[in-house]
């Protein structure tokens, strides 16, 4: 509802489909809800114990020889289904929901800018590519160069004014090369050929050229992991985003244990306030963790820190609150 309230105008203002915006929020729902999973755990383990204490169930275990440790066993049987659900779905099924909700996020409430100048990559040893504008919308790229070394030395040079995607090929890469000139160099000779158009398989695809908005969050993670390794070894700077979306996948599920951990220990002992204060405690420290999180995330895209190291960096604290409220927990 917060986000229909937000972007209502922008949605009617652009005339978007129904259709599509229905599409949008059947989306939404399932990338917020697994986003946010861990929350969801962190206030039912609470809820749940506080109940158990309340009617003093737990001191009933205690007193028969169950230790916290066995009490623990099963809530954390439970997190470690729930951080592999979690895992599955936001690392395989909800990239695949996200293309069409990124896409309408773009299109309609964002408009986010569909082209980009100035591309210079290495699409295979030796060979660089250049485009001084490439346009998304159209797949094209123009005043398009293509230079390959060999020990160093310049062999071929290929120059075209434009360049466009064929998106209907089965063959991947495969692009259509218009208005060309090729200059092959043989030692002292130099041989020329033109054409109006060859077809021609050249590693790079649309996605290596613009990062669109929340790209990152429509790969799976093993998609995620061959873009990042393909974009370093071609020398692109700017992939932290991807980078730090790929390990937080397996540090947000991981959090389930930690904030099970957590929840159990605050909310074990017996009250006479009831719930309210371990709920609220609860309240405050899941959303310190997601606070955290985002700060910590920052520290890679904008200071450089390693993303792996960023992302586990709210994980590492928290573990340490969960150790304080364990010794803390009834014995």
């Amino acid at each position: 509802m917060f986000d229909i309230n937000e972007h209502i105008d922008k949605m009617l203002s652009n005339n978007a489909p129904v259709s599509e915006i229905v599409s949008y929020y059947l989306n939404f729902i399932p990338y917020y809800s697994n986003l946010f999973s861990q929350l969801f755990v962190f206030i039912s383990v609470i809820f749940f114990t506080t109940k158990l204490a309340e009617n003093s169930e737990i001191i009933a275990m205690m007193s028969t020889g169950v230790s916290f440790p066995r009490l623990m066993r099963p809530y954390m049987i439970s997190a470690g289904i729930i951080c592999i659900l979690t895992f599955v779905l936001g690392a395989y099924i909800i990239p695949r929901n996200n293309i069409q909700r990124v896409k309408f996020n773009n299109t309609y409430i964002k408009k986010v800018v569909n082209y980009t100048s100035n591309i210079e990559l290495e699409v295979d040893t030796g060979v660089i590519a250049y485009m001084s504008r490439y346009e998304n919308s159209v797949k094209t790229g123009y005043d398009f160069t293509l230079d390959k070394f060999v020990s160093k030395r310049l062999v071929s040079h290929l120059h075209a004014a434009i360049i466009q995607y064929d998106s209907l090929s089965e063959t991947p890469c495969h692009w259509i090369i218009k208005n060309y000139q090729i200059r092959d160099l043989q030692g002292m000779r130099e041989v020329i050929s033109s054409g109006g158009r060859i077809d021609s398989v050249i590693n790079m695809e649309p996605q290596d050229l613009l990062i669109v908005q929340g790209q990152q969050q429509t790969l799976t993670s093993p998609e995620l992991r061959q873009y990042i390794a393909r974009q370093k070894q071609r020398g692109f700077a700017n992939i932290q985003q991807f980078e730090v979306e790929y390990w937080q996948r397996g540090a947000s599920s991981f959090a389930s244990f930690i904030l099970t951990a957590i929840g159990l220990s605050l909310s074990a002992r017996k009250r006479k306030n009831g719930m309210g204060i371990s709920l609220g405690a609860g309240l405050m420290l899941s959303f310190t963790y997601i606070m955290f999180q985002t700060i910590s995330s920052t520290f890679a895209l904008n200071a450089n820190m390693p993303p792996i190291i960023a992302v586990w960096i709210p994980n590492i604290v928290f573990i340490f609150i969960a150790i304080y409220c364990y010794r803390l927990a009834p014995k």
